[in-house]
């Protein structure tokens, strides 16, 4: 009752974050939660509700509130400039940094759904606004009227392989790691002089111990291209006009963004995977006798796996809609990369000449490095719909199922392994 327990936490992020702001604006759908410096931040709420879920279930409600109220107080976590402070004051534009004026365009990811013909579904096309993979924040945790263990049970959770914040977790959106865990006990006489800022040093360094989440699967993926591949972005540049989707990220010792870096968006291999997921599931029904030919839009399969979109039942009262059981991480892969243009022309068949305006020239990633993509899945699926997703990674690695753009080219074809909780 007399004790608080204080620590003041930095993250980095592993993959953009996506921090919705109930907003949009003239370019495009989805800007991301800013704070009063227009620099992106994380809301203590959106905190609150990851360690909630997470939480011993028996304990939840004592210590997070239901009727009581809550025993953990948790702050903004804000942006960290390039000497990793926060800037908790009022900054004029003209008093930003190069570094924080690197936050004023953010990248825009372009989002589309592919049907099973492999066209563009209509009225499908979105963007949404994201934060650079790299950035830093720092928010605290304030537990009151509590045990010290309690404390450490709700840092513990920061360091799960399942952590992520903000929105689009199934998207590849949101992993991030724990950079440093400050803490402090006070008493309330001591408590009396202590300073809410962010910027003020704590005493002690913490380290949580990487806990194992219990109530998922890890599936790695390891893959190799056989020649070319495209994940495309929807420009073009002054080379071609179509090109591979870039991305940079947020370099805090040399205070300035990366190199453009090769992206493999995990919504790609997300779609891929439910529609082949899909079509083992409906391959295994029909070995069975049973009359069952289903898009990943309704198929049983998926929609466990990857969840389905809200809707009314038949009845018109009860809501269905499932969030996905998976989460996916955005790859990765450092600059020097070697690309290779490649020019088409459609010919008019009736005189073997190309037809007017035809001509396009379409830029691809020609590189050998194996990229690593990690895939957790909940558990508690049935193994009917696992045996159809686990199919569906082993076409990825042998081949047999192509990813990214330009796939009826011959571009996308993959080779590798995967392996699940390390088997």
């Amino acid at each position: 009752m007399t004790n608080r327990y204080i620590a003041h936490i930095t993250i980095e992020a592993e993959t953009p974050l996506k921090v919705g702001s109930n907003a949009s604006d003239f370019l495009q759908d989805s800007p991301v939660q800013k704070d009063w410096n227009n620099l992106p931040m994380i809301l203590g709420t959106s905190i609150a509700g990851v360690l909630r879920k997470d939480f011993n279930q028996n304990l939840v409600d004592d210590v997070f509130g239901k009727e009581n109220g809550s025993k953990v107080i948790i702050s903004n976590a804000l942006l960290l400039d390039e000497k990793e402070k926060v800037c908790e004051e009022l900054l004029l534009d003209s008093d930003k940094s190069d570094f924080l004026k690197l936050f004023d365009n953010l990248p825009i990811r372009e989002h589309t759904a592919i049907t099973d013909k492999g066209v563009a579904k209509e009225n499908s096309k979105f963007d949404e606004e994201v934060v650079y993979a790299g950035s830093k924040f720092k928010f605290s945790i304030e537990l009151i009227e509590s045990e010290e263990k309690v404390f450490k049970d709700i840092l513990s959770l920061l360091s799960s392989a399942s952590f992520r914040l903000g929105g689009g977790s199934t998207k590849g959106f949101g992993r991030f790691k724990v950079q440093e865990i400050k803490t402090d006990t006070f008493d309330l006489k001591d408590y009396e002089n202590y300073s809410s800022s962010l910027n003020h040093q704590l005493t002690h360094s913490y380290t949580a111990s990487k806990t194992e989440n219990k109530n998922y699967t890890t599936y790695t993926l390891k893959i190799k291209p056989d020649d070319f591949f495209m994940f495309g972005s929807g420009f073009g540049d002054s080379d071609a006009d179509m090109t591979p989707v870039y991305e940079k990220k947020i370099d805090y010792e040399k205070a300035k963004l990366s190199d453009k870096m090769i992206l493999i968006p995990a919504t790609s291999i997300k779609g891929a995977l439910a529609h082949r997921t899909a079509f083992y599931y409906n391959k295994d029904m029909m070995k069975q006798g049973k009359d069952y030919k289903k898009t990943e839009e309704n198929n049983d399969a998926v929609n466990a796996i990857f969840g389905h979109k809200k809707e009314l039942a038949k009845d018109k009262k009860t809501e269905l809609g499932q969030k996905g059981k998976i989460l996916i991480s955005d790859c990765f892969q450092n600059n020097n990369m070697k690309t290779k243009i490649f020019d088409h022309v459609a010919i008019d068949r009736f005189t073997g000449g190309a037809i007017d305006g035809a001509l396009f020239q379409e830029k691809t990633i020609a590189d050998d490095r194996e990229y690593k993509i990690e895939i957790l899945l909940e558990n508690g699926v049935k193994e009917q719909y696992i045996k159809a997703f686990e199919t569906a990674l082993t076409d990825i690695t042998t081949g047999m199922l192509s990813l990214g753009g330009a796939t009826t080219k011959g571009h996308g074809v993959f080779n590798g392994s995967w392996s699940s909780d390390g088997k």
